[in-house]
């Protein structure tokens, strides 16, 4: 049966929390509200039908991974007061004094920089012409790489994958098994598709403003990046495919150029007008 998971970034809404959803034999989804998108858990594998997820460790493993997940939001949202990148900003903890996960993902965003020449960058206009550390572009992608990891570790029987609001990981147990099928959307038309793609192990995101609308800001001038309809990436890393997918709509037509130097990843690019440009991996 075709399984295919749409790469976009739909528009958050309300979802129910923690329901296994019915599918065909050897399949099961469940689905919670996280970091303000859905975010789902698919799973193929034996042993999915009830009672039996229950007795295998997969309810437990799909509750902890939500769990985690939660934790990640409390401590990196910056909606939330009392998560430790706000206390950062008003200045009441350092990086020193944060949790090791906090200065793991500073660490990880000072690199992103580095490795898209400054177009990923964590620091955004504060509306007072100063900046303020918002590493939430960083974040999702690390956590739900994360969390693959995590329950393709866990479940070693199990194919895995993750969708964050659009941004997929997946793993596969075997390497001669059926891969997922991912397809990208027409940010111009999101009824429609641009490309469909086999993964077994990796990662697929996709940047622009369909959903969302202007919220990807440009280092160069400090304002919303909209030259651009769409960026998607695939990738080893779901982190590193979200991070070379901002920094390339950040950049702008320009970012094709820059996106041919990537190695190890396959990509698409969707100009205004609905052209695109493709590695043709």
């Amino acid at each position: 049966m075709d399984h295919t998971v749409i790469g976009s970034s739909p528009t958050p809404s309300p979802t129910p929390t923690l329901s296994p959803s019915a599918g065909a034999a050897g399949r099961r989804a469940w689905v919670e509200q996280i970091m303000g998108m859905p975010i789902s858990i698919h799973l193929r594998g034996s042993g999915l039908r009830r009672p039996a997820d229950g007795e295998n460790g997969v309810a437990a493993a799909i509750a902890d991974t939500f769990a985690v997940l939660r934790e990640v939001e409390d401590r990196f949202s910056t909606y939330s007061p009392d998560s430790e990148i706000s206390r950062m900003a008003r200045g009441e903890l350092t990086a020193r004094d944060a949790h090791p996960q906090v200065r793991d993902v500073i660490r990880l965003c000072e690199q992103a920089r580095e490795r898209t020449e400054g177009w990923f960058d964590a620091r955004r206009p504060d509306g007072t012409g100063g900046s303020t550390f918002d590493p939430t572009g960083l974040v999702k992608g690390w956590a739900v790489q994360r969390a693959c990891s995590a329950l393709a570790s866990r479940l070693p029987e199990h194919d895995v994958l993750v969708n964050a609001g659009g941004d997929i990981a997946v793993w596969c147990a075997r390497e001669d098994g059926e891969p997922w099928h991912l397809a990208i959307e027409n940010p111009l038309d999101r009824t429609a598709l641009l490309a469909r793609l086999d993964l077994r192990t990796g990662g697929l995101a996709t940047s622009g403003t369909a959903a969302r609308g202007a919220h990807i800001y440009s280092p160069a001038t400090g304002s919303a990046a909209t030259e651009l309809a769409s960026v998607s990436v695939i990738g080893p890393s779901l982190m590193w495919a979200d991070v070379y997918a901002t920094a390339a709509f950040a950049r702008g037509p320009a970012a094709v150029g820059w996106l041919r130097t990537l190695e190890h990843h396959a990509w698409l690019v969707v100009d205004l007008d609905g052209t695109t440009t493709s590695s043709g991996g």
